[in-house]
């Protein structure tokens, strides 16, 4: 087997999304452009994306990150409109987006039109939490969009695997698919939910951080593969578990989280990045056999599909938005009165990705009868361009679009002051704890350092409040920023005068591993202490 290609994918798509870091375009458009270009070079290779591998092996980790990150408490007091937009909407979108297609390329049978209906159906979770997060969008919005793409993705295979069994004539019908829906989503919560707090107990009774971290690896692998054996959702099993573990995350031992969080950021920084490069990568394989459909009526077809796509989230989002307001007045006691601003944005948030790319390559080749699969190439050449599409329209304006609407973002000063309370609260406690232990004779300690003890409390609770507006007049520095770059340079200062006595000998190598471990744990602290 030749590695070769998937190193260079690997290693190319990183720099892309390292580089994009430093420009203002969105890191998924940029990935998506650099594979574009670099499938017309001569000598590549061809790169294919597989839905045996994605779905089941790309797909479940970065499920697994965005869930972990997201909080429970937050996605249950958006469960309405989290719940309209990645069921409703995705169920809507699938049927109106597969009826206009029916009726602009002549021929195409509605089925095969419906099973490209539920392919674009789904938006993008890593396009839109990416969005999210770099441009700042307020957290209500983040709520709902990440929410969305946490549930969205198994509501659109369920209705591909519907579509496709009436496509390729397996008999389906609206009884047998109501069924088969139900069971893949009942199934995939009930499957998290029996598997979430065994795997919870595992975690916080094993003693070391690297097994922890390892069955934290396996861990949406296995949900998502146990869901789909049975035909449940393994989607929504990732998910169930994910939310249930991150909401618990502080119940597990403080070497695991560190390790854990390093890990996942650089497992979710490598596929992400890969993702979105095969995106553009797979241009040269899906014109291949395009056929009669080359050329400007294929480019007619694609440009329709792309507004009926945009078209139909506005048609669903608005009235989702403010239908439940006027319907009940319980609604409208609770929340408070929603602009057209905030449903414009979410409207507009609708990138597709690589699942829909995964599960329009996971089309068969042939129906039943052996005859070929309808017009099966201008299927994967209209999700590719739905996709390419909506990533370059949507992802490039949407940051624009945000500062020019003016939405009121998160108040840095009300999260600070939130946070100082609990602070203050939380070293409260500590304190207390700690004149307890003190007054045991076995916990005896020499003054200096019970004083150091109170030390890091009394530091830890004033950091927050000196964050309220204090810059320094000659720097333009914050105080977190001069007492993490302090910080820094006194632990280097000592870091160095490690690797010399190391080097003359006076130390040995596994003494500087374990001074310098000391060190870059005191300065994470630090850093932690001020950001």
């Amino acid at each position: 087997m030749d590695v070769m290609p998937l190193l260079l994918l690997v290693a190319g798509s990183a720099a892309v999304a390292a580089a994009a870091r430093r420009t203002p375009v969105p890191a998924p458009l940029l990935l998506v452009a650099a594979g574009l270009a670099v499938s017309y070079v001569p000598g590549v290779p061809e790169y294919t994306l597989d839905p045996d591998i994605v779905l089941p092996l790309v797909l479940p980790p970065l499920l697994y990150t965005s869930a972990t990150d997201s909080s429970y408490l937050d996605l249950r007091a958006q469960l309405r409109p989290v719940a309209l937009l990645s069921v409703g909407y995705v169920l809507f979108a699938a049927f109106v987006v597969g009826w206009a297609v029916y009726q602009i390329v002549p021929g195409l049978p509605l089925t095969a039109a419906l099973v490209l209906g539920a392919v674009v159906a789904p938006p993008d979770a890593v396009a839109a939490t990416a969005v999210a997060r770099r441009v700042g969008l307020p957290s209500r919005v983040t709520t709902i969009l990440q929410g969305e793409s946490l549930v969205n993705d198994a509501t659109a295979i369920t209705a591909y695997r519907v579509a496709l069994a009436a496509a390729v004539g397996e008999g389906a019908t609206w009884a047998g698919g109501i069924g088969e829906f139900l069971l893949a989503a009942v199934g995939g919560i009930g499957f998290g939910l029996v598997l979430m707090v065994p795997i919870h107990w595992l975690r916080t009774h094993l003693k070391e951080a690297l097994l922890q971290n390892t069955l934290s690896l396996l861990i949406p692998f296995v949900a998502y593969a146990a869901a789909e054996q049975v035909h449940a959702s393994g989607v929504l099993a990732v998910v169930v578990v994910a939310l249930y573990l991150g909401h618990r995350a502080w119940e597990v031992d403080f070497a695991t989280r560190l390790q854990e969080e390093a890990v996942w950021r650089m497992v979710a920084f490598v596929l992400e990045s890969a993702v979105f490069a095969l995106i553009g990568l797979q241009l040269p394989v899906v014109l291949k056999g395009l056929g009669e459909y080359e050329g400007l009526l294929a480019a007619w077809y694609a440009l329709a599909l792309f507004l009926v796509v945009v078209a139909s989230r506005f048609v669903w989002v608005y009235p989702a938005t403010f239908l439940p307001r006027i319907l009940s007045r319980r609604i409208r006691e609770r929340e408070q009165d929603p602009t057209w601003k905030g449903p414009f944005i979410i409207a507009w948030a609708g990138m597709r990705g690589v699942v829909s790319l995964a599960i329009a390559f996971s089309i068969p080749l042939t129906v039943h009868g052996g005859e070929p699969f309808p017009e099966r190439n201008l299927i994967l050449f209209l999700t590719f361009t739905t996709v390419i599409g909506t990533l370059v329209v949507q992802g490039v304006t949407l940051p624009p679009l945000i500062r020019f609407l003016r939405l009121p973002g998160r108040d840095p000063q009300a999260e600070t002051l939130a946070e100082a309370n609990a602070q203050a609260q939380a070293s409260r406690a500590a304190e207390r704890r700690l004149d307890e232990l003190l007054a045991d004779e076995r916990n005896a300690l020499p003054p200096p350092l019970a004083d150091r003890l109170r030390a890091v409390l009394e530091r830890r609770r004033n950091a927050v409040w000196e964050r309220l507006g204090q810059v320094n007049p000659v720097t333009g520095e914050t105080v977190d920023d001069t007492y993490r770059r302090l910080s820094r340079e006194m632990i280097g200062a000592e870091r160095r005068v490690f690797v010399k006595l190391r080097d003359g000998r006076y130390i040995d190598d596994e003494m500087l591993r374990t001074l310098l471990r000391r060190l870059d744990l005191e300065e994470a602290a630090a850093y932690r202490e001020a950001a």
